[in-house]
């Protein structure tokens, strides 16, 4: 059920005012792939996607292009990468697996960026100056996929501590 609700608060999110490149999308995607059913990994794919091509279309006015493609792609990536979480989940393999795909976005949504718009010439010059564009998201992205995956996993652990400790305080039988 979390997982499902983390990924609402995804795409509701992108839909108000937020610092830039500062979500939980690649968070809730991991999280997601960990815990859901995999016969449900369709829903937070077409969620994200939809959510895409509205923001795109409607609220930035900008022409959808394939670029979405590859964007898309990367979600379907990070919920498999989030399944390889189902069985061993340790804090250094969930930071590690949000970290990668921080790293994976930056590298294939500003190549896609670069191979797709007119913004940058066709040269290796053109594709660093892309990267280099593209830096004061990244910094973002790794900050708030960082944190919201440790929110995101820390969550039922905290939850679960929470409800072993009211279970001791109310059982008084153990008293008797």
């Amino acid at each position: 059920m979390l997982a499902y609700v983390f990924v609402l608060f995804a795409v509701a999110l992108r839909f108000m005012p937020h610092p830039m490149a500062f979500t939980p999308v690649g968070a809730a995607l991991l999280f997601f792939g960990a815990r859901a059913p995999r016969r449900h990994l369709w829903i937070p794919l077409v969620l994200l996607a939809a959510s895409d091509v509205v923001l795109t279309t409607l609220v930035y006015k900008y022409p959808f292009s394939w670029d979405h493609f590859v964007t898309w792609a990367w979600y379907a990536a990070m919920l498999w990468l989030g399944t390889t979480l189902k069985q061993n989940a340790g804090a250094f393999r969930i930071l590690g697996s949000a970290l990668a795909g921080s790293v994976t976005f930056f590298v294939v949504s500003n190549f896609a960026v670069w191979a797709a718009w007119d913004m940058y010439p066709r040269t290796a010059a053109g594709l660093m100056t892309c990267y280099d564009a593209g830096l004061p998201f990244f910094r973002h992205a790794v900050v708030g996929d960082l944190l919201f995956t440790t929110v995101m996993f820390g969550a039922p652990v905290l939850f679960h501590a929470i409800a072993g400790w009211l279970d001791k305080s109310g059982d008084h039988s153990a008293a008797a």
